[in-house]
């Protein structure tokens, strides 16, 4: 089941308004998904200031921020804020180096997302009452993912949550199921590659990035999944500069697209794109199976 949307914002004036569209949005998905819910935003500069970068981190202990801040070279100040099951950790580093110094700080806590731009949340529970959890209504920014979860694979907790960030500035959302995701995850694991779930999605995920870090651009490394993982699967893939659909051959599983020439967007039912600004205007249909829908800001 479970439900997917995405707004990449082409307008400028359009990004103070990105939290309000993306709530509207998430109300035409939230019965697809009740289990739960995850968010990210790209462009939040309260959220994750220019110059910084932000992680963020479940099963956070209360001190992360002043530990993670101590094993930075110069000690620069780490803030940390809170949002339900979610710890977003920003600092005016290199996000490499905040996800190590987090990592080290803290063993136990586990990292959902990482990079300059972005900021993810996570947390079991019906998404509306989520979404006011993380203040969507208030997050500005040019692009934003969420997926409401109807579990199938894996337990129904935060860890389970999509979207999956596991490069910088990278996510990936999926509704559907990958049969071969056992076989794609032994060979990652023989080229290095480590897990933090069980979740199908996340062989999806991890498989993405290895593309994207050989030098892929996300239209070519989606190509290679389909050419990869056999199953029923929707995907919507994002980066720093990207945002990309693609769905299984047989294209079972529901997405739409809007394109406008303000933004694009897409959703797993139409009702959740109806109240975009110009949605009259706008070129809606429905991608082909098989084929990559690419993006660029």
């Amino acid at each position: 089941m479970c439900g997917i949307i995405g707004l990449h914002l082409r307008d400028p004036e359009l990004q103070p308004m990105l939290g309000r569209l993306l709530d509207d949005m998430l109300c035409g998905v939230s019965e697809r998904g009740p289990d739960s819910v995850g968010i990210a935003v790209y462009g939040d500069g309260e959220r994750n200031p220019e110059g910084h970068s932000a992680v963020s981190v479940l099963r956070a202990p209360g001190d992360l921020a002043a530990s993670a801040g101590a094993l930075l070279p110069g000690t620069p100040t780490v803030t940390a804020r809170v949002a339900g099951d979610t710890t977003v950790l920003s600092a005016p580093v290199g996000v490499e180096a905040l996800t190590a110094a987090v990592a080290a700080a803290a063993p136990e806590a586990l990292v959902v997302g990482s990079g300059n731009d972005l900021v993810v949340y996570k947390g079991a529970g019906h998404p509306q009452d989520l979404a006011r959890t993380y203040g969507l209504r208030a997050v500005s920014g040019w692009q934003g993912v969420a997926h409401t979860r109807m579990a199938t694979e894996s337990a129904i907790n935060p860890e389970g949550c999509h979207p999956y960030s596991v490069g910088a500035d990278q996510c990936l959302v999926h509704n559907g199921s990958f049969s071969n995701h056992a076989t794609i995850r032994r060979e990652l694991e023989r080229q290095g590659v480590t897990f933090d779930s069980e979740n199908d999605s996340e062989v999806g995920a991890r498989f993405v990035a290895a593309c994207l870090a050989e030098g892929d651009d996300l239209e070519k490394a989606l190509l290679r999944l389909g050419e990869t993982f056999d199953g029923f699967y929707t995907l919507l893939v994002t980066t720093a500069d990207g945002f990309a659909v693609v769905r299984d051959e047989i294209a079972c599983k529901p997405a739409v697209i809007a394109e406008h020439p303000r933004w694009v967007a897409m959703a797993s039912e139409f009702r959740a794109l109806a109240e975009l600004p110009g949605i009259d205007e706008a070129r809606v249909f429905e991608p082909d199976p098989g084929k990559v829908y690419a993006w660029q800001r």
